[in-house]
């Protein structure tokens, strides 16, 4: 399953600037929040979580909330997603990648997620 998303940072910036950190927690966890150097970089978490729920099917609501979804670096630097065991559970998943990038005005993420049948749970 494949699922992508586009943000405008100003979209982002206008919402911190109004709202501040109270912003950043409908969406971040406190480990989250700790990565955001900017507007830019929280753009870029947003998109990367919209795209998880867009590669599950259901989008950001019920079934799945943005707290669902927690985003961590490597080592390295490179995002991965630390999904809830609920998720895992719920739609069998073995495995997830994720990939974000940021041009110009824009914050874009993809999201690819692997599952197996109900007996090959995690």
């Amino acid at each position: 399953m494949i699922g992508i998303d586009l943000v405008k940072i100003s979209r982002m910036k206008d919402m911190i600037d109004r709202f501040g950190e109270r912003a950043l927690n409908r969406f971040l966890c406190d480990e989250e929040i700790l990565h955001v150097k900017n507007h830019k970089t929280a753009a870029g978490l947003w998109a990367a979580k919209e795209a998880c729920s867009k590669a599950l099917g259901t989008g950001i609501g019920s079934k799945c909330g943005f707290h669902d979804i927690n985003i961590y670096k490597t080592p390295k630097g490179a995002p991965k997603l630390r999904l809830s065991k609920h998720l895992i559970d719920d739609f069998n998943i073995i495995d997830t990648s994720v990939s974000i990038t940021h041009d110009g005005e824009y914050a874009i993420a993809v999201v690819a997620i692997e599952s197996s049948s109900p007996t090959d749970k995690i």
